[in-house]
């Protein structure tokens, strides 16, 4: 595809795919390429560990079955966010014994997910108090800390330190022990995660931090060190390399264990780096509005939006944009455009500035017209499972899987009928009182 300097390092959706998916398949649509989506969870499978290595993949990056099997198949576990992730994974084939629940609410029933081998990370006081109180003893358990520190590409995916409520502060480590001890239960895990896209200094801080916690449990064989692997969606992003960003981890866990005599096994909990740049969102220009010519800018109106790219309206983030147009004439001409979405929503924008939803940036595209063909690239992480759906009730867009350029539709899009199929009627007469 032509592209303007926005270009994502990892394009794999030709022209004639993307015509084809809008033609056949219908817009918006979510495209997912399995060779790339292989290659990065190779790639998470030789991450640099001493004493053996568990990838967990964050499936509530991008939880559809397809992409759930396929991990499972090559070796992958699950991180679940909540039981209903953990019924998800369950329903894909994946045994309860490589799900592991880290959630921001232990809700009613874990114990029973407990008894199938689902592994439990309890995320503060009053889930240890919940665990041994609903688990019986000799249970094992893992804890999740907020080691004191945390980095995110923003501060709404900063998920460490003082200003973040996910995990037990670490202050509390000997309360846990304490806790724990009581109730005749096992600390086999230590679990930490600073945020989504954190910068690979601070995160190579944490893991000495993390050590130490399990300094404190004698018990614990597992130390598992999140995600958050800062993903370069943008030409002039730079992401984290695994090997050499990451390489302190076994150096890290071979001086633990010649100090303790403990060899901990690694998991790490990957969801952007395996699917961000594995996936695109095919969209359709169905207008372009100009607002004058002094102060005013070009949008390109698209029949997608926030119901599918939340993160640009949220975040400020910024992913690549193709204009792919009908006219291949038209493929060399360039123009500055605002491009939005379909919501009645001012916030629905797809090129705000860097980490300011708020502000209107332009972006040189190749000129656009209605009907043209727009690739919304880097959508794989956070984009169909973090949207607002059903919003001014456009229906849920359909995904696809290609595989040898050929597309092999994974979600059909959701019927109109069903966005308001579980409202139930007020009782007769209700109304007119």
């Amino acid at each position: 595809m032509s592209t303007s300097r926005y270009r994502t390092r990892s394009n794999f959706l030709t022209p004639e795919v993307a015509f084809e998916i809008a033609d056949t398949i219908g817009t918006p649509c979510y495209a997912y390429d399995l060779a790339t989506l292989k290659k990065q969870a190779e790639a998470a499978l030789a991450f640099p560990n001493a004493y053996g290595l568990t990838v967990r993949y964050a499936m509530k990056a991008a939880p559809n079955a397809a992409i759930l099997k396929l991990f499972h198949s090559m070796g992958l576990h699950f991180d679940c966010s909540s039981i209903f992730e953990v019924q998800r994974a369950m329903a894909a084939g994946v045994p309860p014994a490589h799900c592991s629940l880290s959630s921001q609410e232990l809700g009613e029933g874990f114990e029973k997910l407990v008894e199938q081998g689902v592994k439990i990370n309890c995320c503060s006081l009053l889930q240890v108090e919940k665990f041994c109180a609903k688990c019986p003893a000799g249970k094992e358990l893992g804890l999740r800390f907020n080691p004191g520190v945390g980095s995110g590409g923003t501060s709404k995916t900063n998920v460490g330190g003082p200003s973040s409520s996910f995990g037990i502060w670490h202050e509390y480590a000997d309360k846990c022990s304490e806790m724990v001890k009581a109730a005749g239960c096992k600390v086999v895990r230590v679990h930490t995660h600073i945020g989504s896209g954190s910068d690979p200094a601070v995160w190579r801080r944490c893991t000495g931090m993390s050590i130490a916690l399990c300094e404190k449990f004698p018990e614990v064989t597992v130390l598992n060190l999140g995600g958050g692997y800062k993903v370069a969606r943008m030409r002039t992003d730079k992401g984290t390399n695994l090997q050499t960003d990451c390489a302190v981890v076994k150096d890290e866990f071979e001086q633990f264990s010649s100090k303790f005599g403990r060899k901990l096994h690694l998991e790490i909990e990957p969801g952007t780096f395996l699917s961000a740049n594995s996936a695109c969102l095919v969209a359709s220009v169905h207008d372009i509005v100009q607002t004058g010519t002094d102060e005013g800018h070009t949008f390109i109106k698209l029949d997608a939006g926030m119901t599918d790219v939340l993160r640009p309206s949220l975040y400020g983030a910024q992913h690549p944009i193709v204009v792919v147009p009908r006219d291949a004439s038209r493929a060399s001409k360039r123009k500055s455009y605002v491009v939005c979405g379909h919501c009645c929503e001012s916030g629905d924008l797809m090129t705000p500035a860097p980490g300011e939803p708020e502000t209107l940036s332009e972006r040189m595209l190749c000129e656009a017209v209605p009907g043209d063909v727009v690739v919304i690239e880097a959508s794989g992480a956070y984009c169909s499972s973090m949207s607002t759906k059903n919003y001014n009730s456009f229906p849920e867009a359909p995904e696809v899987m290609i595989v040898d350029n050929k597309v092999h539709v994974i979600r059909k899009r959701q019927v109109v009928e069903d966005i308001w199929k579980n409202e139930v009627d007020l009782p007769a007469g209700v109304i007119a009182k």
